[in-house]
């Protein structure tokens, strides 16, 4: 009977301890993007340096020495353009900006990505209904994007009046927030 008992209450604790471990394992809310997951817990760069549809965005990051930056307190908002947006652009153009010569160049455009501050997607809706049907925001290079919708879809337009849709939104980070895009965006 004793032996029962002590087999029963080793099961029991197995489930116990197996239980906090999964809560533990799945506290964190995750989106996946580029084929692995967002952890929130985690920053920007962090997570990042995982998705499979951003090695041209991390590649330029590193090319224009903002790891450390967008790895830092922040908060931010990242407007993060896939490989697919990267290879939109004329042929040669990534690979002219990330050589040393042109850091000052690609760094421009890269904090064209950036908004200073957190903003969810339901806070820029938000802003865009406010704004009767567009919301501007200053990005951390200088100049203004602007948010708009159409139907369910948010779209961001940049300085060239090139537009950009929200493909995947509120990718949360422990120093900010990604938005995913489809087009690169221009200063």
């Amino acid at each position: 009977m004793r032996t029962k008992m002590a087999a029963l209450g080793m099961i029991a604790l197995s489930f116990a301890f197996s239980g906090n471990v999964s809560a533990q394992s799945t506290k964190e809310k995750t989106v996946m993007v580029g084929g692995a997951p967002m952890y929130p817990s985690k920053n920007i760069i962090e997570n990042a340096v995982n998705s499979k549809d951003h090695t041209t965005l991390v590649a330029a990051v590193k090319a224009a020495g903002l790891v450390e930056t967008l790895q830092g307190k922040g908060p931010f908002t990242v407007l993060a353009p896939t490989d697919a947006a990267f290879n939109k652009l004329p042929q040669g153009t990534v690979e002219n900006l990330v050589k040393p010569q042109n850091k000052e160049m690609l760094t421009t455009i890269l904090t064209y990505h950036v908004l200073p501050g957190k903003y969810n997607a339901k806070q820029i809706w938000a802003a865009v209904k406010a704004g009767n049907g567009k919301a501007m925001m200053k990005t951390v290079e200088g100049e203004n994007v602007t948010f708009w919708t159409k139907g369910n879809d948010l779209y961001v337009r940049d300085a060239k009046g090139m537009d950009a849709k929200v493909t995947i939104a509120d990718v949360n980070q422990s120093n900010g927030v990604i938005h995913v895009i489809d087009t690169v965006l221009m200063p």
